[in-house]
C-alpha cells in the first residue's frame, strides 16, 4: 500500500472503514489498498441509485461495477474538474467555471456545456444540469449543423437544393438528425450521385443507338411497356393456332370447354375476373390472325386497344387484324430495347425520370450538399462531448454517495442517509424496518442469506392501484420478538420514492431478534407447554365424560329391560377417591409450604437475590445463546446473495440492529387515559373474602380441638378402614354370586394401603385432610 497519502479510517461494523473527507481523499482513492475496500464489486440492478450514472461506470457493460471501473471513474472526474472536493457536495448542477478547460479534452467538454445552454435559449446561465443534457432533440431543435455528419433540407440557403436533398431523402434513403429531422449524409448523398450518373449514361448508350433502341424516340418506353403487357398471351394464342394447324381435331380441345362456361354461369364476372383472364385471347383456329377490333377475350380487350395504338399502328401502320409474322417482325423490333434495358444501370434514380437527374447533375448540387455536411462535421468535437457533459454532470452529483456505499459502508453505519442497497421500509407487526432489500429469487437469496444470523421475512409486494406491478423484498427484524410474524401476515412497503406496496410475508428464516425476547422466550414457552397440556387434558376429559355418559345410558336401558334392581352407591370407594384426591392437594400443598417456608427463613437481602438467582437458572442459558448469536449477525451474506462481493464481515450488532427497526412507541408529550371500558372486571374482595373464611375456619377448628396432634393418626386409621371396608365389600358381594349387579368404576385409581400410610403420615397437612374427610372428630369426643 502506498503511504505517500495520509488516511482516515472510522472503526464501525467490526471493521475499518475508510473516511473520504477531502478532495485529496478522492484524488489518491487508486493509491488505497484494495484490501481495505468495503466491497469488490456490486450489481447495476437492484440499487437506489441513478441508472445512467451506472451505465456509465459500468465500462464492460457486464452489469457489474467493480473496483477497477470506479477508479477509472473517480480519475476522469478528477481530470475535467479544477477541484475534486466539488465532488463531495454532491451538487445537481455543474458550475461552468468548475470545468478544467487546461486540456483538450476539458476544452472541448467546456465548449460543448456552453453551446447546449446556448440552443437551449440559456446562454447566460453559469451551470448546467442534467435535465439541460436529457432530450437530444431538445438541445439540436433550433440548429442547422450539430456536428453528427447529417443535414436536414432546413441546412440549405436555397429552396434548389432543399428539393434535391429531399429527392436524394426519397431516392437513396434519409438518416436521423440529432435535431429530431430526416436528413442526409456523405454516404447516401454520394450513392445518390453515382446512381445519378450511371443512369445517365446508360441513356446515352441507348440516344447513340436510337434506330434499334429508341425505335419510337421518347415514346418507346410506353410501346414497350404496352408490347410486355400482351407479349404472354399473344404468344400463347398464335401458338395454340399453329397446334390446331398441325393437327385439325386440336381445335376444340385448345377452345374452352362447354363446362368452363357452365361453371362461369352462376357467377358475377367483369372484366377484371380471374377466371376470364386465364380463358385464351381469342377463338382458336387453324393458322387464323389475330383480330385487334373484335372477337377478343374481355379481359384483355383494354390491353390489345392500347397495344393497337401504341405499338402496331406506329411500328407497322392500322391494323385490324395481325398476323403471326407481324407478329414475330414486331417482336424483333423491340430485341435490341430490351437487351438495353436488360443492362440498365442507376435504378435508384430512375423515378425522377432522366431529364430532371441531368438537370440535377448539371446544377453542381452534389458539391453544395457535401460542403454542408462538411460544415456539420466541423463542429463534431463540440456536440460529441455533449455525452461527455452528461457524464460529468452526473459524476459530480452522484459519484461521492457511491464511493460511501462502495470504498466504506458510511451511509449504512452512521444512518445520516439509506445506503444504496436499502430498498425502502417496512411497516408490518407494530414495527417499521428499514434495512429491505430488493431481491429476484427468493430461494437462491435465503439459501446464502441464513448464514446472516439474521431474522428475516420475505416479502411478494404489489401495487394496489396496479397489479401488474410485482417485486419481492426480504426484511430484516432486528427489535422486539417474533410472536406476531408468520407466513401469510400483510403489511406496508414504501420504497424509496415514496410509493406504497401492499406486502405480503412469503417465507421467514427464523433467528434471535432481541435480547429481550430471548428473555421471554422460556416463560412463554413454559406456558405455552402447559396450556397445551390443559387443552390435551381437557379434551380427553371431555372425551371421557362423553363416553361414560352413553356406556351408562346404554346399561340403564340394559337394566330396565332385565327388571334387575340398580346397584347400590358404593360409600366406601366414593371415599377412597377423595381420600387419594386430599393426598395429591396435600402433597402440592407441602412442597409449596416448603418452598415459602424457606424463602421467608431467609434474610431480607437475600430474598431478591435467591429471586434473581431463579430469574437466570430460567433464562439465563437462553439469554447468552440469543447475546452470542446477534452479536454474530452479519451485512455479507445478505449482499453477497444479492449479487455484491463484500470484502469484510460488516457486523450488525444488538445496538446497530436496533436502530434498524423501530418498534411503535406514544410521542413525547402524549396523554394516554389508562380507563379501559372493556377491561375485564377484577374483583379482588371475593379472593380477600375467600381467604379470611379459610383462615377463621381453621383457626376455630383448632380453638375447638377438631384439629390437634391426633387428628393426623385419626384420619389415617379412618382412611384405613375405609379402603378395608371396601375390599371386604367387593369380597362379599363376589361370594353371594351377584353376577348381574352393576358397579360404579371410580375416575381416580385408589392408592394402595401402604402407599397411603406412608404419604398421610409423613406429607399430608392435618387441616387438608380434615377438610377433604369432614366425618373426622376430634379427640374428646372419642
Amino acid at each position: 500500500m502506498n503511504t505517500s497519502h495520509k488516511w482516515h479510517f472510522f472503526r464501525s461494523g467490526g471493521f475499518d472503514q475508510v473516511r473520504l473527507e477531502t478532495g485529496e481523499d478522492i484524488r489518491a482513492l487508486a493509491e488505497l489498498d484494495p484490501k481495505l475496500w468495503a466491497a469488490l464489486s456490486c450489481p447495476v440492478n437492484n440499487l437506489e441509485f441513478d441508472r445512467k450514472t451506472l451505465e456509465f461506470l459500468d465500462i464492460d457493460q457486464d452489469g457489474h461495477i467493480r473496483v477497477t471501473e470506479i477508479i477509472a471513474a473517480v480519475n476522469w472526474a478528477i481530470a475535467m474538474l479544477k477541484d475534486p472536493a466539488s465532488l463531495l457536495e454532491e451538487l445537481p448542477q455543474l458550475p461552468l467555471q468548475a470545468i478544467d478547460d487546461s486540456s483538450k479534452e476539458g476544452a472541448a467538454l467546456l465548449a460543448s456545456a456552453k453551446q447546449i445552454l446556448h440552443n437551449l435559449g440559456k446562454g447566460g446561465v453559469e451551470a448546467i444540469s442534467i435535465e439541460d443534457t436529457a432530450d437530444l432533440t431538445k438541445i439540436f431543435a433550433s440548429t442547422k449543423f450539430n456536428g453528427d455528419g447529417i443535414v436536414p433540407p432546413t441546412a440549405a440557403a436555397d429552396t434548389e437544393t432543399q428539393t434535391v436533398i429531399e429527392e436524394i431523402m426519397t431516392c437513396a434513403g434519409s438518416e436521423l438528425d440529432r435535431s429530431g429531422s430526416q436528413g442526409v449524409a456523405e454516404e447516401n448523398t454520394n450513392h445518390f450521385f453515382d446512381e445519378a450518373h450511371a443512369y445517365s449514361e446508360w441513356w446515352q448508350q441507348a440516344e447513340q443507338d436510337a434506330n434499334n433502341i429508341l425505335i419510337l424516340g421518347e415514346a418507346t418506353e410506353a410501346a414497350k411497356t404496352a408490347f410486355d403487357n400482351i407479349k404472354t398471351k399473344v404468344d400463347d394464342y398464335f401458338t395454340r393456332c399453329s397446334l390446331a394447324k398441325f393437327d385439325s381435331h386440336a381445335s376444340g380441345a385448345l377452345n374452352p370447354a362447354l363446362a368452363s362456361y357452365e361453371a362461369l354461369a352462376g357467377q358475377n364476372l367483369s372484366a377484371v375476373s380471374e377466371q376470364l383472364i386465364d380463358l385464351p385471347l381469342a377463338r382458336i383456329a387453324a393458322g387464323q390472325p389475330l383480330s385487334l377490333a373484335e372477337g377478343i377475350n374481355p379481359a384483355w380487350l383494354q390491353a390489345i386497344t392500347t397495344f393497337k395504338d401504341q405499338v402496331v399502328t406506329p411500328l407497322i401502320g392500322v391494323r385490324d387484324r395481325l398476323t403471326s409474322e407481324e407478329w414475330e417482325n414486331l417482336c424483333q423490333k423491340f430485341a435490341a430495347h430490351q437487351v438495353w434495358l436488360d443492362n440498365k444501370q442507376g435504378a435508384t434514380v430512375e423515378g425522377l425520370g432522366i431529364q430532371r437527374v441531368r438537370s440535377i447533375l448539371s446544377g453542381g448540387y452534389q458539391d453544395k450538399i457535401l460542403a454542408l455536411i462538411q460544415k456539420d462535421k466541423s463542429l463534431a468535437s463540440a456536440s460529441d462531448a455533449i455525452e461527455s457533459v452528461e457524464k460529468l454532470i452526473r459524476y459530480h452529483h452522484h459519484l461521492f454517495r457511491l464511493l460511501n456505499n462502495f470504498v466504506s459502508f458510511r451511509d449504512f453505519y452512521t444512518g445520516r442517509t439509506k445506503a444504496v442497497f436499502q430498498a425502502g421500509t417496512l411497516y408490518l407487526d407494530g414495527r417499521s424496518c428499514d434495512f429491505c432489500l430488493h431481491i429476484d429469487d427468493v430461494a437462491q437469496h435465503s439459501t446464502m442469506a441464513t448464514l446472516s444470523g439474521t431474522y428475516l421475512a420475505y416479502c411478494a409486494c404489489t401495487r394496489r392501484d396496479d397489479d401488474t406491478q410485482q417485486m419481492n423484498i426480504v426484511a430484516a427484524f432486528t427489535n422486539g420478538d417474533a410472536d406476531n410474524l408468520m407466513v401469510g401476515r400483510n403489511g406496508i412497503f414504501y420504497d424509496r420514492q415514496g410509493q406504497d406496496w401492499e406486502a405480503t410475508i412469503t417465507k421467514i428464516v427464523e433467528h434471535p431478534i432481541s435480547v429481550r425476547q430471548a428473555f421471554w422466550y422460556p416463560y412463554k414457552r413454559i406456558g405455552k407447554m402447559i396450556g397445551e397440556q390443559i387443552e390435551k387434558f381437557t379434551s380427553a376429559r371431555e372425551q371421557a365424560v362423553q363416553d361414560r355418559a352413553a356406556a351408562s345410558i346404554a346399561d340403564t336401558a340394559q337394566a330396565a329391560e332385565s327388571k334387575a334392581p340398580p346397584a347400590p352407591f358404593d360409600v366406601g370407594k366414593f371415599a377412597g377417591i377423595f381420600a387419594a384426591i386430599g393426598l395429591a392437594i396435600g402433597a402440592i400443598g407441602t412442597a409449596i409450604a416448603s418452598v415459602v417456608t424457606g424463602f421467608l427463613s431467609l434474610v431480607w437481602w437475600q430474598m431478591p437475590l435467591a429471586i434473581l438467582g431463579l430469574i437466570l437458572i430460567i433464562s439465563g442459558p437462553s439469554v447468552l445463546l440469543a447475546y452470542l448469536k446477534l452479536r454474530k449477525r452479519s451485512l455479507a451474506p445478505l449482499l453477497d446473495a444479492n449479487g455484491w462481493a463484500i470484502n469484510t464481515r460488516a457486523i450488525i450488532n444488538i445496538p446497530f440492529g436496533t436502530s434498524l427497526t423501530q418498534i411503535a412507541a406514544l410521542p413525547p408529550g402524549a396523554q394516554r387515559s389508562l380507563s379501559d371500558p372493556y377491561a375485564e372486571k377484577k374483583t379482588p374482595w371475593k379472593s380477600y373474602l375467600f381467604i379470611l373464611l379459610l383462615l377463621g375456619g381453621l383457626a376455630y377448628l383448632w380453638r375447638t380441638g377438631y384439629i390437634n396432634e391426633n387428628t393426623v393418626d385419626q384420619l389415617r386409621d379412618r382412611v384405613t378402614n375405609l379402603i378395608e371396608g371396601e375390599r371386604s365389600t367387593a369380597d362379599e358381594a363376589e361370594k353371594e354370586g351377584a353376577e348381574e349387579m352393576e358397579t360404579v368404576e371410580p375416575e381416580t385409581e385408589l392408592v394402595p394401603e401402604n402407599e397411603v400410610d406412608e404419604v398421610v403420615t409423613t406429607t399430608t397437612p392435618a387441616a387438608v385432610i380434615d377438610a377433604v374427610v369432614p366425618a373426622a372428630k376430634p379427640a374428646h369426643a372419642e
